[in-house]
């Protein structure tokens, strides 16, 4: 899932950290470390959910360049853009990724994968801040994105709630960390020059 890279509508939360112009291009950045991430680790189709819609050239150069399969978000609240992707999913397994963690890698997707193929109704990747950076569902569950006080540090803890009052089995695969505040950018380009010396 992806906003358009336009300033002032995408990673607003850096703002003023950054300019807007500067917060645009961390999310280009990481769109694009995202997706390059999701096809190396070769678990599936790739599609990107794309905000406010595919008509932006970034989207549709990615969509030539990569072969991807481009979907609209709808326009409401986040819970109901990730119960919308599943739902549009035909009923079958899914993972469903944001794009601002770097710190995810193609490992971290197939061990993912393997999991939503075993017992478990659920997969998850959580975010230091007490999110999630990805979710992955054997059939669509409307109901676990339900009353969530989203980009706030209870979404884990209401999540596991909500996955218990459902009776639905989960297992949380890795805890990583996102690019939410301006100390995470301060690690997005530690990681940077870590991976540019090797």
């Amino acid at each position: 899932m992806a906003k358009a890279p336009e300033a002032g509508y995408a990673k607003t939360r850096l703002i003023p950290a950054l300019s807007a112009k500067a917060a645009a291009r961390l999310h280009r950045q990481l769109t694009l470390r995202t997706l390059s991430t999701a096809v190396a680790a070769d678990v599936g189709p790739v599609t990107l959910w794309c905000a406010p819609d595919t008509r932006h050239r970034f989207f549709r150069a990615l969509q030539q360049r990569c072969g991807l399969v481009l979907r609209p978000q709808p326009d409401v609240d986040l819970g109901r853009r990730m119960a919308h992707a599943f739902a549009e999913n035909d009923g079958q397994p899914l993972l469903l990724i944001g794009t601002d963690c770097p710190a995810l890698c193609a490992g971290h997707l197939q061990q993912a994968a393997r999991a939503l193929r075993s017992a478990v109704d659920a997969v998850f990747i959580t975010a230091e801040d007490g999110g999630y950076f990805l979710v992955g569902l054997k059939r669509p569950c409307p109901e676990l994105f339900r009353g969530i006080d989203w980009s706030t540090g209870c979404v884990m803890a209401q999540t596991r709630g909500r996955l218990s009052e459902l009776g639905l089995r989960w297992q949380e695969v890795a805890t990583l960390w996102d690019v939410d505040r301006a100390e995470d950018v301060l690690r997005w380009k530690s990681l940077q020059q870590e991976e540019s010396c090797r």
